[in-house]
This record gives C-alpha cells, structure tokens and sequence, in this order.
C-alpha cells in the first residue's frame, strides 16, 4: 500500500516536472520568434525590410517548429506558417502596409500560442 502511494506521487511528481519543463520550452521559442517578429515589424513599418529579412524569419521558424511539431498541434503551425508566407509575400512585393498587418497577427499569435498550451486550470478543463 504504501509503495503505491509512492510510486503514485512519484508519476505524478515527473508528470507535473515534464509539464513544467514544456511550459518553459514553448515560451522560451516563441520569445525568441516574437524578438524576430518584432524586428522585421519595426524595419517593415520603416520600409526598410527586404526579401533577405522575411527568408531570415521564415528560416528561423522553419527550424523552430522541426521541434515544436511535438508539442503542438499541426494546425497551429500550419496557422503560423500561413501568416508568415503571406507577409513575406507582401514584404517581397514591396506592399508594406498590407505587410504590416499580417506581422502584427503574428505578433499576436507569438505572444497567445504559448498561454494556450500552459499548464492552468482553464486549459484542463
């Protein structure tokens, strides 16, 4: 009995540690795309983004989400990836306005996704 309670704390205790350290994971990535959107939404707003900035962005998540396909779900990369295509698009025909736009919902996007895969009481349930 009692080494049943305790194997029992003790799943319980990794469950809880690996959900944790996903948490940490997920913000950590998205953070880091977010500085990057951040960055080509300052140079976009100036006009001053080429075709070079957005391909570095896109590279940048194509290796970000190689890793994030475990954590999330496929739409929501698909999401992501839909949003950054078509900005890039739009830096590379020079429509910055319409640019602009698309980055601020990947801004958003960036900064909402992770909160959506927490570990909190209204994800649970």
């Amino acid at each position: 009995m009692v080494k049943s309670i305790i194997y029992t704390l003790t799943a319980l205790a990794l469950c809880v540690g690996v959900f944790i350290g996903v948490e940490i994971y997920l913000h950590k990535q998205f953070e880091q795309f977010g500085d990057a959107l951040e960055t080509l939404y300052r140079k976009t707003e100036n006009e001053e983004a080429n075709r070079e900035d957005g391909y570095a962005v896109r590279e940048m998540w194509a290796n970000k989400k190689s890793k994030l396909h475990i954590f999330l779900p496929h739409n929501d990369i698909s999401y992501v990836d839909h949003w950054l295509n078509e900005a890039c698009g739009l830096i590379y025909e020079g429509n910055y306005q319409l640019a602009l736009c698309k980055i601020e919902v990947l801004r958003d996007v960036a900064k909402n996704l992770p909160d959506s895969y927490s570990l909190k009481l209204e994800n649970i349930f």
